[in-house]
């Protein structure tokens, strides 16, 4: 999977898991508000770990002399 792909399916968990979040508050189901935050929580990893993939391929091309 690539860094841009990481960054987007991160982004959409991100977006899921507030939606969840709101929706558990907003009906009182804490159920619904720890599986959000969970999500939330996988979304920021997944930019996360794009961000490193998009890194290491910025040092891998100057070691190259790709950059």
């Amino acid at each position: 999977m690539s860094s841009t792909t990481d960054k987007i399916k991160g982004l959409a968990n991100e977006a899921a898991g507030n939606i969840k979040q709101g929706v558990g508050k907003a009906t009182g189901n804490e159920n619904l508000q720890a599986e959000g935050k969970a999500q939330e929580l996988k979304g920021e990893a997944q930019k996360a770990k794009g961000d490193v993939k998009e890194g290491a391929q910025h040092v891998a091309d100057k070691v190259t002399g790709k950059a």
